[in-house]
């Protein structure tokens, strides 16, 4: 007997359906407690949230604050340096899996905690195997079938990617999920692009009735060039702290080793960014131009001074193109 082969139009649409759809399910968003503090944090994809979230938890917890720390990107990476660089079951594979076998998901199977902090990661799909936003809705409906709003921490952090735009990884900002938002980026223009989205998108939502706000941007591997500190300044927004670009630091992420810890020598900065989270407000940001954001590098780096040239239906039919007899009709002077 052959095995069936599946009908590939079939699964091309129901991607394609799955992408394009709205989001329906009713996302949480009261308060766990009422004295909990949800924070989502934004940046560009390897610009070093997960580094910072680690090491900014775990020194939270050492402050005496509890803590629950949840990734959101479908790369599953949020807690790899909490623990030690093992893979955290992701609460969507595990439901998954226990579903199968007609079992619950507790909490247990989800979440794991070490120096006082609580994590867990929500997962998401393989690639081309569904939308990694709509994972993370589906994700917060399990949340909350475990229990979300009667949890009792003092702050919930959530570890976003800021340049994948769909539905599902906006939520903090278009649901009122979060109180507020902190950005991470660095002196590159790459970073800055992605948290000057995520402030257009506050603001954005703000003109609609919502209530988030970004309470401040964390320079990560700063080289001193100034232009993150400029971005902040200019949008409207304090800098939470400022990790610079050392070999120490790279070294100890790359083995996995907590520095949000007072028995490191970088103690005394995350303890500075911890108590800078605790109480920056949330405040309306007032996003650039693309222009305005390209004005904060040196043009000669960037090609910023460059002047749009428009192609011409020549340009565009190349080697096919051909002169065509004129419908002008020309008068000799009278």
């Amino acid at each position: 007997m052959k095995d069936e082969v599946p009908n590939l139009k079939d699964f091309d649409k129901r991607l394609r359906d799955e992408a394009q759809a709205e989001p329906t399910l009713e996302v949480p968003q009261g308060e766990p407690a009422s004295k909990t503090q949800i924070i989502a944090i934004y940046g560009k994809g390897g610009i070093g949230k997960s580094f910072t979230l680690a090491n900014l938890s775990h020194m939270m917890a050492e402050q005496g604050k509890r803590v629950l720390l949840i990734g959101c990107d479908p790369k599953s990476d949020t807690t790899s340096l909490l623990f030690g660089g093992k893979a955290c079951p992701t609460i969507i594979e595990t439901s998954t899996r226990k579903k199968l076998a007609g079992e619950e998901v507790k909490i247990g199977d989800v979440c794991f905690k070490r120096g006082g902090v609580f994590a867990m990661e929500l997962g998401g799909p393989e690639v081309g195997r569904g939308c990694g936003g709509r994972g993370i809705i589906h994700g917060f409906e399990l949340l909350e079938k475990l229990g979300f709003h009667d949890w009792d921490f003092d702050y919930v952090l959530l570890d976003f990617l800021g340049d994948v735009v769909c539905g599902g990884f906006g939520l903090p900002i278009a649901r009122d999920m979060a109180q507020k938002v902190i950005l991470v980026a660095s002196n590159d223009l790459q970073s800055l692009y992605v948290a000057n989205n995520v402030c257009s998108a506050v603001e954005y939502f703000r003109k609609l009735g919502g209530n988030v706000g970004v309470a401040g941007l964390v320079i990560n591997k700063d080289d001193g060039t100034g232009e993150a500190a400029a971005f902040a300044e200019a949008v409207d927004i304090p800098v939470l702290a400022s990790i610079p670009q050392d070999d120490d630091l790279r070294k100890k992420s790359a083995n996995y080793q907590i520095v949000g810890t007072q028995e490191s020598q970088w103690g005394d900065l995350f303890a500075m960014l911890g108590d800078n989270v605790a109480v920056a407000p949330p405040q309306r940001p007032t996003p650039l131009d693309q222009d305005g954001l390209l004005g904060l590098f040196d043009a000669s780096e960037t090609g910023g001074d460059y002047v749009l040239v428009p192609a011409t239906d020549v340009d565009m039919r190349g080697k096919n193109a051909e002169p065509k007899p004129s419908l002008e009709v020309v008068y000799d002077d009278a």
